[in-house]
């Protein structure tokens, strides 16, 4: 009988989880070794420190909240893979919003649709409702960033990845030349709020192409936009995913602090645990290290290095962090706020909250604390170096009664009906120390500044049996989430697959959606790239509109099949991608043939004449 390999997984988050699943299931023998006493990493939520009375749960706080945006498909798979008691899974726990609050300090907050109905006219419907109504964003500007937009869905891969990663996405969208309001409402709003990054530092290869899921996801009938759990996070999902895992042989250890990654001759020996002050060492055939970078770069040694040069990157990687975390407030009466999100848009310390127990339908709050709450705020805290309006201090200096105090201010000035009387205590995300100090929390959010994807490593090593699965691994999502950490964990896991000469399935991985309507517009930038060419896609929505009525019937049948879960059915993808981007193109092509015999210029297209030929070089 063949004895299962044995996978250590050094770290038990999102990461660690969803390796851990992926391994499993296959056969292997894992075990997992996760730092905190709560499973789960930074997406857990616990009992709030001595908040429960007469046998109650403490109230739910959290490091803070967990959103499921529609581009999100590796950690859903997953969840579809949780089995709960009442036959159902895990995903079934995800609600859809429906609402955005664009929270705004002393003034009437905007509420938007989180998606639009059939028969909407897509981003320029968003634009009106986001910036149209009672703002000073200007025409010029609003076509100013659209053209941005349509830059970034019409530009290829390659110029992406090359050109996009070395530019700013502050100076991209022009921000510095443009209006307090365009910055305000489509630079700070939107880029700094919803991509958790700030715009002066991330580039525009990670800006852009998360901005565009989250765009194309509100603009798309019928999809999901915005989903949350339907209750406090550990009690939905992580618990029960935990109780599967361990059902079927995983080993979970809580407590167990990894102090040292073992390499000797350029293989991994052991990794040494600290778990209830003692200290040991565990060993496996293979070890996945699912640590967030600021816990993984003490442990990269010269050892390491040796082996694997590029994993001296990590050190430089880890100066690429920010914190954002998260403060949950306790009412003593359910304030809904919006049936969704809030982003505070003005907000000094780049506020977004959402009011929960609307979203908790079978969550009895009397069941908590001393059995009076009825609502939870829980508020995430993404800018924390710039002075509050309430306490003219920057969050980082603040202590946490500070920062409860200018939080809640916050909310007030933005939500007119909201009170005093509504609050009965908070809880403050427990990595946040006491005392203000320069390095106060411990645990960090990666930011993909401007040349950081050439720093970043893939899930495997040089070391044979060395492979990483966290947020700064490269991925297709390209962006430090629960779905990057999924997605960099089933990387690993083919790669622990393919080392061991395994006959497992491989795990499916998915890239970020793009429109198959902008396909002839990035084909011929990749020619452009290919020539050393800047990219001249000159905007044409019409055209794009017309492309997309002609072809949706294909693209509804490429949407269905793509969202399956019936493994036979996505072989059809690619035939049925193949199909409308060949059908695409020739629309497109015949449409540019129509307006150059009518003697004007095709849009999205360099004149031939303009476009070098080995004749020229002659």
């Amino acid at each position: 009988m063949t004895v299962p390999r044995k996978v250590v997984i050094l770290g038990g988050g999102v990461a660690g989880l969803s390796a851990a699943h992926e391994l499993v299931e296959r056969g292997f023998q894992v075990a997992v070794y996760e730092m905190q006493d709560v499973p789960g990493g930074k997406a857990r939520s616990l009992a709030a420190p001595g908040t429960g009375i007469d046998g109650r749960k403490g109230l739910p706080g959290e490091h803070g909240f967990r959103f499921f945006p529609g581009f999100y498909r590796h950690i859903v798979d997953t969840m579809t893979r949780i089995p709960l008691p009442d036959g159902r899974n895990v995903a079934g726990n995800l609600e859809e919003t429906t609402r955005i609050g664009i929270a705004r300090y002393d003034e009437e907050p905007l509420i938007v649709l989180a998606s639009f109905p059939q028969g909407s006219s897509g981003l320029h419907v968003l634009f009106r409702d986001l910036v149209d109504r009672s703002t000073n964003v200007s025409g010029e500007d609003k076509r100013f960033f659209l053209d941005r937009l349509w830059q970034i869905l019409t530009s290829c891969e390659a110029r992406r990845l090359d050109e996009y990663e070395k530019l700013g996405w502050w100076h991209f969208i022009g921000a510095a030349t443009r209006s307090p309001d365009y910055q305000k409402y489509l630079c700070f709003g939107l880029t700094r709020t919803l991509v958790a990054a700030q715009p002066q530092r991330a580039s525009t290869k990670t800006g852009g192409n998360i901005l565009l899921q989250l765009v194309l996801g509100l603009i798309q009938p019928g999809a999901q936009c915005d989903r949350v759990l339907n209750g406090p996070t550990n009690e939905v999902w992580i618990d029960p995913w935990l109780e599967y895992l361990r059902r079927l042989g995983v080993e979970y250890h809580l407590g167990a602090t990894v102090r040292a990654i073992n390499c000797s001759a350029g293989v991994i020996t052991s990794a040494t645990i600290e778990q209830n002050g003692q200290t040991f060492d565990v060993t496996g055939d293979y070890y996945i290290a699912a640590l967030p970078v600021e816990r993984m770069a003490p442990l990269v040694t010269p050892a390491l290095i040796e082996a694997d040069p590029r994993l001296g990157n990590i050190e430089k990687i880890q100066k690429h962090v920010q914190m954002m975390n998260g403060i949950q407030f306790f009412l003593s009466q359910d304030f809904p706020l919006v049936h969704g999100h809030s982003i505070y848009i003005d907000s000094p310390w780049a506020l977004t909250s959402i009011s929960q127990k609307q979203f908790w339908p079978n969550v009895d709050l009397s069941g908590y604390g001393e059995g009076t709450t009825r609502g939870v705020i829980s508020v995430d805290i993404s800018e924390w170096h710039q002075k509050g309006r309430a306490t003219g201090k920057r969050a980082i200096d603040c202590t946490p009664d500070e920062i409860a105090h200018e939080i809640w201010e916050e909310l007030k000035h933005s939500w007119n009906a909201l009170s005093d009387a509504h609050l009965q205590s908070w809880y403050l995300d427990s990595d946040i120390s006491q005392e203000p100090m320069k390095d106060r929390d411990k645990e960090f959010l990666l930011v993909n500044e401007i040349n950081t994807w050439g720093l970043r490593p893939d899930a495997f090593t040089r070391i044979p049996n060395l492979f990483l699965a966290s947020d700064y691994v490269r991925t297709n999502t390209d962006l430090a989430t629960m779905e990057g950490a999924n997605e960099a964990a089933r990387r690993a896991v083919n790669s622990i697959i393919y080392a061991a000469d395994s006959d497992a399935t491989y795990c499916r991985l998915w890239s970020l959606h793009e429109p198959a309507i902008f396909a002839p517009w990035r084909d011929e930038d990749q020619q452009r790239y290919d020539l050393g060419l800047p990219w001249d896609g000159k905007p044409d929505w019409e055209e794009a509109l017309r492309l997309h009525r002609l072809t949706r019937p294909i693209d509804s049948i490429v949407e269905r099949v793509i969202h399956a879960n019936n493994r036979e059915l996505t072989k059809m993808y690619g035939a049925a991608m193949a199909t409308e981007r060949m059908v695409l193109k020739a629309f497109h092509r015949f449409a540019g043939a129509v307006e150059h015999r009518r003697g004007g210029a095709v849009v999205g297209r360099e004149p031939e004449s303009t476009v070098p030929t080995k004749a020229d070089e002659k």
